[in-house]
């Protein structure tokens, strides 16, 4: 069902996320994946009790490691926020997603894949719109003002490949020269040059939005496997009791005259932070709701990230690959509706997950694919690339208002018959630097002065 493109392009991130394997052959002119380049390591944390493939940080020693994140979870504000970029791999289908019910030029351009007229909810900022029956978690969220729709969202003179749009919003710009991510280059700023954590990949491999120059970033396959034992004993948990020991003689010594005891003191409390917030995670993962159930590891992966996030652990940015292909050139319905389905009602979840815990207001969640498919459907129950898809901002503290216009398929499509894009990515990416993470966007975003920006929050 996918094309050798779409397949192609996930191989070379593979390759990435494997450093120091080489990446297959790239055809000329096509981008170098970001992170090309980037060293890994296998950590295992003492203080932390987790098992993470570090990439970059090339200073970074076991002790180093440990401290970093232990220090960096005791140090952060409790209100830290955290983005979660969620990629909805292979170029998302947007008009069955969000789908002009009132275009009728819709219907005859997709004589058996159009959604019936009737189908699904209402989208309430434009009447000529409904959500596609799968998405009705993403609907509700919507429906309370927690869902802010891009209803064409894209570049202008896209090529419709995967390998040049997918690193195009992976890098935040349209150069095939850069090779860091947007989400990295975000970290060289803020981060620490012992902290992994502050950059998360919750995954087989790294994701090339988070590639960075200077911090190190890590990735995390599931979290319910901690345990604090002390190296070369049983990964079994240790007795409260004796992390609070701990904790008390490291309390005792933040006020000595010694440099070196101070860092040690420090490091004890730090420990017992971790400890407390962490341990029941060396027992299994415990949710306040219910995700859906599924062989795909999304689901459990966005469970452990609200868990993560509660904990107090040192994050700013995560990323999580959403299931499903969406490259969708033949047999479309059956694939694009579990894939949209497993999603919506995963990220329902999700949010009510993260509004039980009561850290609901710190999480900004970004969903995003690298283009939309043309409007007319294929001789083979399919769409082919477009140009303009969709894309979500989810979040308690949103305005939940519309970015930018849906243009309609009739009057809105370009010569090739591909949505025409009516907000760039890169503006998005823009306002939420500035408004979620504080951070100037000019010095992340190339020529992010020629874009405006859009009002995400209350």
């Amino acid at each position: 069902m996918s094309c050798n493109d779409c397949t192609r392009t996930e191989l070379l991130r593979r390759a990435v996320a494997e450093a120091g394997r080489g990446l297959p052959g790239i055809d000329p002119g096509m981008p170098i994946p970001a992170g090309t380049g980037m060293t890994r390591r296998d950590f295992v944390s003492r203080t932390a009790g987790v098992a993470l493939a570090v990439y970059g940080g090339s200073a970074l020693s076991g002790r180093a490691f440990d401290d970093g994140i232990a220090k960096a979870a005791a140090a952060q504000p409790a209100s830290q926020n955290v983005v979660v970029s969620i990629f909805l791999a292979g170029g998302i289908d947007a008009l069955s997603v969000l789908f002009p019910a009132g275009d009728s030029l819709y219907y005859s351009l997709r004589p058996t894949l159009a959604v019936p007229q009737s189908a699904g909810r209402a989208y309430t900022e434009d009447a000529r719109l409904r959500w596609h029956p799968a998405a009705n978690g993403l609907a509700t969220l919507h429906d309370e003002g927690k869902v802010t729709v891009v209803p064409a969202i894209g570049y202008d003179h896209s090529d419709q490949s995967h390998f040049t749009s997918r690193h195009y919003w992976e890098v935040g710009a349209t150069d095939a020269s850069l090779r860091t991510g947007w989400l990295g280059r975000y970290l060289d700023t803020v981060g620490t040059a012992d902290n992994p954590l502050q950059g998360l990949s919750l995954d087989t491999v790294l994701q090339p939005s988070l590639a960075t120059t200077t911090v190190p970033v890590a990735t995390l396959q599931a979290i319910d496997g901690y345990a604090f034992a002390p190296p070369g004993l049983p990964a079994h948990p240790l007795e409260d009791s004796i992390f609070q020991e701990a904790a008390n003689i490291g309390a005792a010594q933040i006020s000595s005259s010694d440099a070196g005891l101070v860092a040690v003191g420090e490091a004890a409390l730090a420990s017992h932070h971790l400890a407390r917030e962490l341990g029941p995670f060396a027992y299994g993962l415990q949710t306040p709701v219910a995700y859906p159930t599924s062989s795909d590891p999304f689901p459990h992966r966005m469970a452990g990230l609200a868990a993560l996030i509660a904990s107090g652990l040192p994050m700013r940015v995560a990323t999580v690959t959403s299931p499903g292909r969406f490259d969708t050139h033949a047999s479309q319905t059956s694939a694009f509706t579990s894939g949209l389905q497993l999603t919506s009602d995963t990220l329902l979840a999700f949010q009510r997950d993260l509004e039980a815990r009561g850290v609901a207001d710190r999480v900004l969640v970004h969903v995003w694919s690298e283009f939309g498919r043309r409007a007319a459907e294929n001789a083979s129950a399919g769409t082919d690339h477009g140009s303009a898809g969709v894309g979500f901002l989810i979040g308690s503290r949103l305005a939940g208002q519309q970015l930018a216009s849906f243009p309609g398929v009739t009057g809105g499509l370009d010569g090739s018959g591909n949505l025409v894009p009516t907000a760039d990515y890169r503006a998005i990416y823009a306002s939420v630097l500035e408004q979620w993470l504080d951070a100037d966007a000019n010095q992340i975003i190339p020529g992010a002065s020629t874009f405006g920006r859009y009002q995400l929050l209350r």
